[in-house]
């Protein structure tokens, strides 16, 4: 087949700039041919070489002792957990697929994450997901936010439009949803736990985050090299098709509808039964030792693997494409070299083991083929039936792809946030109405119709399922890859996990938003008894050639750099997603955090349900942070729901703060008082109390429903904080709270002057715990010993959510309550 030529207009269409193809000749020494177009074009793209935001990335804090592989070292990072074991873990995108093709598009992001796992020679043991849709309801439709444009239409058009996209909203939905299902159900890996929301934003390009965890111990870690000069090289796995054609590439441009009808052949197809045989063959090969390197084909397929591979052992690798399997007829070296079929791996074979390859691969009954081997030139050498049909140098083309730094401007519409008061809104009128609004709505209501539809307790290791603050995974004896020296593990360890981000708040501030995302993560792991391991994020974003786009990326890397040094949560890699856009504009800036932590034991695992009929509850924290003039409720879920506005700076997030409060809840989790906690988010205090009143699930999911008494009006027993000598005597590694802006007494939590802010601002750093009442005094005094303000405001019981507040007081019954919250997606999806 001849070879188009290279023009002008073809290197365009391959997203390569003038100055970057003058840097091919200039690494070539002369023209590139097609099939060489093609490999710079997906290797240079942001996918693949993060090039605009690399600069950036390099602000994360990514070292502690307890590092044993870091970020951009290997396809994932690996964290140590004592005795002798670790963790590898990564979040990655796949929003571009998941727009064209939903179930296919999800399911194969699902099946790349588990290979970058089991790739580390870690046997994945759980998956996560974090996913963004446009509204599911029309109701959700309307906050557009200061910047947005809607085009102007009639009445009557607005409406069709609104149901037209409502429903394709819904089959976007319910598509990632099933391909999730799909491939991590048949795989066999449990989903545990994720998040969903939903905004306008994310119409027409829906976000689909999918997070995996593995297990194995220090003596297991294995490389991603081609090392060793006439070590073999195999192909293992199904063959090669034409799907899946230059997806990295398909992935760093703007989604438009017709890019995604001409890159639907862009989007892989899974087969998670066929991921299940080459993870078990793998690992077992791994056991062997006769593995010098191995490599997922990914992004980029087979290019990726091999020049990178080669680049990272400072080798060349030399591979035959006639000898690849090959499921389409008359394929191309471009088409065999950019193709991202699913489920095959790139294995480095110590010379002379290969027979013990060809005998485990055949047992598992999959394909293999030897393609190539190792060689000093630094090359990646490309042939096809002894023809040359690429020869680059694998370092130039894995590790110098052009790097930029953007220009970075402040975006004009925050001028209209900052300037935003509460002064033309009217406080609530109708608080029960409005906290039954915000239950209902789908992005704090119950996510059971998407986790239902995922096994959640594949494997038996799963304590806590989804449906908590975060979930918790016992890492048993049998999780981990056989070792090659028979040795077993004695000791099981606990892990909570957690995926969080308030895209509103970085929209409206990157750098709290991007604080906010990793303090809520951290608040969600104190509340389940954790402390940080590390962090994962997944950093979704418009385009970059935008000046105020590529403001928000950067503000919002630094907040998370900064959260994660305070919380001592390294970030061990992740993944960058650019050109999310519709025809509407950018997505809200959504940088995605994951995190991990650790419980020591069992007995300090906390969920967020209240327990029992007359226990204490008590609120840690402050009431409302009256220094913020709109009183947390900027940026609020309220604001959104009940107003109709995206807007107003969001509250503000001391991370000192932050720190302090989860230090002291694990150490009265660990005293053995604490019956429940969980973190006040989205919907403020009154949603945060609900949910504890409805959250609790038992067996067969049967609901467990119980009431609250809450009085926010008369003084509450409170917890005064310890002055600085006191503190630094009890606690010497935390800081006092600050003293308050206004000079208010500190020993009393201040009620804001508007009920709506007492009910549902969205102050940070407090949550709400349940003790036996017995205990109330005594976690007062131990709160005020470790510095933190807390304040008794109300006791569990009854059948109803009663909250007195100034002359107000708001009553609910449990059970309407929870038919809202729990029924709300599944009504939309019905």
């Amino acid at each position: 087949m001849t070879e188009p030529a290279i023009t002008p207009e073809l290197i365009r269409k391959h997203n390569l700039a003038p100055d970057e193809y003058e840097k091919i000749k200039a690494i070539l020494g002369r023209e590139p041919n097609y099939t060489e177009l093609g490999i710079f074009s997906v290797m240079w793209s942001e996918h693949c070489s993060y090039k605009n935001s690399r600069p950036l990335l390099k602000g994360f804090p990514t070292k502690s002792p307890r590092i044993l592989v870091g970020a951009g070292e290997e396809n994932a990072g690996i964290i140590d957990i004592g005795d002798g074991l670790a963790i590898a873990f990564k979040i990655e995108s796949h929003n571009h697929p998941s727009a064209v093709e939903p179930f296919q598009g999800a399911a194969t992001g699902v099946g790349g994450i588990i290979r970058d796992i089991f790739t580390m020679g870690a046997r994945p043991v759980c998956a996560l997901n974090s996913l963004r849709f446009g509204p599911i309801t029309e109701q959700g439709r309307g906050a557009r936010g200061e910047g947005r444009v809607e085009q102007q239409r009639d009445k009557g058009s607005l409406l069709t439009l609104a149901a037209t996209q409502v429903a394709t909203n819904r089959r976007l939905f319910s598509g990632v949803v099933s391909g999730i299902a799909h491939y991590g159900n048949c795989f066999g890996i449990p989903t545990i736990a994720g998040e969903v929301y939903f905004d306008e934003s994310y119409e027409g390009n829906p976000l689909v985050n999918a997070f995996c965890l593995g297990v194995l111990r220090h003596d297991q870690i294995v490389r991603g090299r081609a090392s060793g000069v006439g070590n073999p090289v195999f192909y293992v796995g199904p063959a090669t098709g034409r799907d899946g054609l230059a997806g990295a590439a398909f992935a760093s441009q703007d989604l438009t509808k017709e890019s995604a009808d001409q890159q639907r052949g862009a989007v892989q197809v899974g087969d998670p039964f066929m991921e299940k045989l080459v993870c078990e063959a793998c690992l077992e090969l791994l056991a062997t030792g006769a593995v010098a390197g191995i490599q997922d084909m990914g992004a980029a397929g087979l290019t990726c693997s091999t020049c990178e591979t080669a680049a990272r052992a400072g080798t060349g690798i030399e591979i035959d494409l006639a000898k690849v399997p090959q499921r389409a007829a008359n394929m191309t070296p471009y088409e065999i070299m950019l193709s991202e079929s699913q489920e095959r791996m790139l294995i480095i074979v110590h010379k002379g083991r290969e027979e013990e390859v060809k005998r485990i691969f055949d047992k598992w009954d999959l394909p293999w083929a030897e393609i190539g081997r190792v060689t000093d030139t630094g090359k990646m050498v490309v042939r096809n039936n002894g023809s040359l049909a690429a020869e680059i140098p694998a370092k130039k083309l894995a590790d110098e792809a052009p790097i930029y730094q953007r220009e970075a401007r402040e975006p004009e519409y925050l001028k209209n946030v900052r300037s935003f008061t509460l002064d033309a809104i009217p406080d609530t009128q109708n608080p029960a109405g409005d906290l039954k609004a915000l239950l209902s709505w789908p992005t704090i209501a119950s996510k059971n119709w998407v986790y239902r539809q995922y096994d959640h307790t594949v494997r038996d290791g799963t304590v806590i399922r989804p449906g908590s603050d975060a979930a918790v995974i016992r890492i048993k004896e049998d999780s981990f890859p056989n070792s090659e020296n028979g040795s077993r593990n004695t000791s099981e360890k606990l892990l909570a996990l957690t995926v969080d981000c308030n895209a509103t708040y970085v929209y409206l501030d990157p750098y709290e938003g991007g604080k906010i995302a990793v303090a809520e993560a951290a608040r969600n792991l104190a509340c389940s008894g954790a402390i940080p391991l590390g962090t994962t994020d997944n950093l979704n974003f418009g385009n970059p050639f935008n000046p105020e786009i590529f403001w928000q990326l950067r503000e919002s890397v630094r907040g998370i750099a900064e959260a994660c040094r305070a919380f001592n949560a390294p970030v061990t890699g992740g993944n960058v997603s650019l050109y999310n856009q519709n025809p509407n504009g950018p997505i809200d800036p959504t940088p995605t955090v994951a995190m991990v932590g650790l419980i020591e034991k069992p007995e300090h695992i906390m969920t967020q349900w209240f327990k029992e009929e007359g226990d204490a509850i008590i609120l840690l924290g402050e009431l409302c942070d009256t220094g913020d003039p709109l009183l947390g409720l900027g940026g609020s879920a309220y604001l959104k729901q009940i107003h109709g506005l995206k807007t107003g700076t969001p509250p503000r997030c001391y991370l000192e703060r932050e720190k302090d409060l989860n230090l002291a809840l694990r150490a009265l989790i660990h005293s053995g008082v604490i019956k429940s906690a969980h973190d006040c988010s989205e919907g403020g205090l009154a949603v945060a109390i609900a949910e504890s009143c409805i959250s609790q699930q038992v067996a067969r999911e049967t609901p467990a429903l119980i009431g609250a008494e809450i009085d926010l009006t008369s003084e509450p027993e409170v917890s005064e904080p310890a002055s600085e000598e006191t503190a630094g005597e009890v606690k010497p590694d935390t800081t006092i709270t600050p003293p308050d802006p206004l000079g208010r007494d500190t020993r009393h939590p201040a009620l804001p002057p508007r009920l709506d802010a007492l009910l549902f601002g969205e102050s940070q750093a407090r949550i709400v715990i349940s003790v036996s009442a017995i205990n109330a005094v005594k976690v007062l005094a131990q709160a005020k010993i470790l510095g933190i303000p807390a304040a008794r405001i109300g006791t569990v019981g009854g059948s109803a959510l009663k909250i007195k507040a100034d002359s107000t007081t708001v009553e609910c019954s449990i059970n309407e309550l929870h038919d809202l919250w729990w029924n709300s997606i599944v009504r939309a999806m019905a």
